[in-house]
């Protein structure tokens, strides 16, 4: 049997080949045609937006922190200044496992949970991409070795050197100057986000916040170029930032640490005033508390200690105590007493120990059971005699005496740059019927006349008052700042009350020699001051009462608590014949203004009238916290 075979057809495997290589060809043509047009679209159709894509990735806009203004004392101290300190930043965009880095972070510099928590909070919080957060500020030398040793650990970590506030003086000027510390998210709220990128701090109180927009300046703008990994090449375009202004305040340091030093052991405050340009010469609050421990986080146990202490460091009496002003509102009685016609300077009353209402069994006490005698007015003053000021307060009558107060600045805020400060209460008819929803009755308007009951004000305004009474009606508003970059803040604003112009200016007069006699005569409640200075003073004692007595009890403070006992206070201003300084003075639970709180004013008075050799100790002012 044959084989049957068959024949390959070269004719048909050729033309097949063929079709193949043309349909091959065809396609990588086409392929490259794809090609070329993708390319000829992106390169030049869509130039424009991919060049901007490139530049947003090699390029990136970096904010640079504008220097913070320096804040100066009157005679040119630095009160509040900017150190170098090397902080930790962290771009969490350089970093592929941000919480690793972390950890290796805490571990590396044997952070406590506390702090671990608080730099995950500041890693984790809303920024601009590649924009660097503060993780940890004032690194120590040991932190800084352990950290470079193990930089390549740490993407993303950075040491930065910066400008940190200080406080050379620390708690002698903490109620003054406030603090600056770490922007939160409710701060940035607050303010334009775009001036305070690359800043890690704002002022949170006192003068810091107040003047905040002045001391902060403008930020600046720098364009760099960086790398893959996001490391600064070059700098392509930079635009300097505007540094914040100086403040040079009125505060007298000297001053200041003779006050400190006088309340030091008591709570209490000191507001001392130049009546001539209504200059804060100092202004004290005790206990205080070290404001650079805010500046770099202050630790939880710390900040507990202080908001939980008794003793309210953090409290500004100064400006936010609110105390009834107690006898040291007599001479301004005595002045509407005068103007409104109620009394004259020889008129008198016989004061049995005690004043009666008509048709009101109640005794209203004078502090001297057994009573005074005949009383005019200047005696009234000088002795501090209640009976007096009883019956001018019953005849002058709540309608009169609330708007007359006013004028002098009792019940409001007048300070040109403390808006914080409390207005204290001024009482009134209308007052009393929209808030306690009663009627005012005749013998609230008798404990208003010896400044208690609900009459409140604050040492600030105490002593305002008194630099008005100085100046004998003129009014110039309490200030802290002098100047702000070099440029002095005028004397007289819009807001600057009405000056008090009475219908004779002898009033003026009649009421001061009364004061004057307080310190300077023999029954004058302050006459142990008058024997010791070589000037001539005008005060007024005040004994404020905290608690209540019963009709028929002797107060009696060794049966009280500490903490119930009466407030002394002071008030008054020197030298008479052209006065440079008015002051308030209140010792919280101290008993009698003319024991405690005149003395404490006697001491700061002959400090700044003396103007002795004595200067503040660096060390001792930073060695005074409460």
């Amino acid at each position: 049997m044959s084989e049957k075979r068959t024949l390959k057809n070269l004719d048909l495997e050729y033309r097949l080949f063929k079709e193949r290589i043309f349909v091959a060809f065809a396609i990588v043509i086409l392929l490259v045609m794809v090609l070329i047009s993708r390319m000829v679209y992106l390169q030049v159709y869509q130039y424009d937006v991919y060049s901007t894509k490139s530049d947003k990735n090699r390029m990136h806009v970096r904010a640079i922190p504008p220097t913070r203004g320096l804040i100066f004392d009157g005679k040119g101290r630095v009160l509040a200044e900017n150190l170098p300190s090397y902080n930790l930043m962290f771009v969490r965009e350089q970093a592929k496992d941000i919480q690793g880095v972390l950890n290796t972070l805490a571990e590396i510099l044997e952070l406590d949970e506390e702090q671990r928590e608080e730099i995950a909070t500041q890693a984790y919080s809303q920024r601009r991409p590649f924009h660097s957060a503060l993780l940890l500020s004032q690194l120590t030398e040991e932190q800084i070795a352990k950290i470079s040793v193990n930089r390549y650990r740490l993407p993303g970590v950075e040491i930065e050197a910066q400008l940190i506030r200080h406080y050379p003086y620390g708690p002698m000027t903490a109620h003054v100057l406030g603090y600056v510390s770490r922007i939160s998210e409710r701060d940035l709220e607050k303010v334009d986000r775009s001036q305070y990128a690359g800043t890690y701090y704002i002022g949170k109180s006192g003068i810091e916040r107040q003047y905040e927009e002045t001391l902060h300046g403008k930020v600046g703008v720098q364009t760099v170029e960086t790398n893959a990994r996001g490391r600064v090449l070059s700098v392509l375009d930079e635009s300097l930032p505007q540094p914040g202004k100086s403040l040079k305040l009125h505060l007298d340091t000297d001053l200041q640490y003779a006050a400190m030093r006088a309340l030091s052991g008591f709570r209490g405050a000191i507001v001392a005033i130049d009546p001539k340009t209504g200059g804060i010469l100092a202004i004290v609050s005790t206990p205080s508390f070290d404001p650079n421990l805010f500046v770099s986080g202050i630790d939880s146990k710390t900040y507990k200690e202080l908001i939980t202490s008794r003793d309210l460091p953090m409290f500004n009496r100064s400006i936010r105590g609110n105390y009834p002003p107690a006898s040291t509102i007599k001479s301004f009685m005595a002045i509407a007493g005068l103007e409104e016609g109620v009394i004259t300077e020889g008129h008198t009353i016989e004061d049995p120990g005690w004043y009666q209402l008509p048709n009101d069994d109640r005794y209203y006490r004078n502090w001297k059971r057994s009573g005074h005698g005949t009383v005019d007015m200047k005696k009234a003053i000088v002795v501090s005699n209640d009976t007096y000021f009883y019956d001018l307060a019953f005849n002058l009558g709540i309608d009169r005496i609330h708007p007359f107060m006013q004028r002098f600045g009792f019940g409001l805020n007048t300070s040109l740059d403390m808006p914080q400060a409390s207005p204290g209460l001024m009482p009134s008819r209308d007052w009393k019927r929209i808030k306690r929803k009663s009627s005012w009755f005749p013998g609230e308007t008798l404990s208003v006349g010896i400044g208690q009951g609900y009459w409140q004000a604050t040492p600030l305004q105490i002593a305002t008052s008194m630099a008005v009474l100085a100046n004998k009606g003129k009014w110039i508003q309490p200030r802290m700042v002098k100047s702000i970059g070099g440029e002095d803040i005028p004397l007289k604003t819009p807001e600057t009350p009405a000056d008090i112009v009475l219908s004779d200016e002898k009033y003026w007069d009649e009421v001061i020699d009364a004061m004057v006699a307080v310190v300077h005569s023999n029954r004058g409640t302050a006459r142990k001051v008058g024997d010791k200075i070589d000037y001539i003073m005008a005060g007024k004692t005040g004994t404020a009462q905290v608690k209540s007595i019963k009709q028929d009890e002797v107060y009696d403070e060794s049966k009280l608590a500490e903490r119930h006992r009466d407030h002394a206070m002071f008030a008054g201003f020197a030298p008479v014949e052209n006065p440079t300084i008015a002051l308030a003075v209140i010792v919280e639970n101290a008993g009698s203004g003319s024991a405690t709180a005149a003395p404490i004013a006697q001491m700061v008075f002959d400090a700044y009238l003396k103007k002795g050799d004595k200067t503040v100790s660096m060390s001792e002012a930073e060695g005074r916290q409460q």
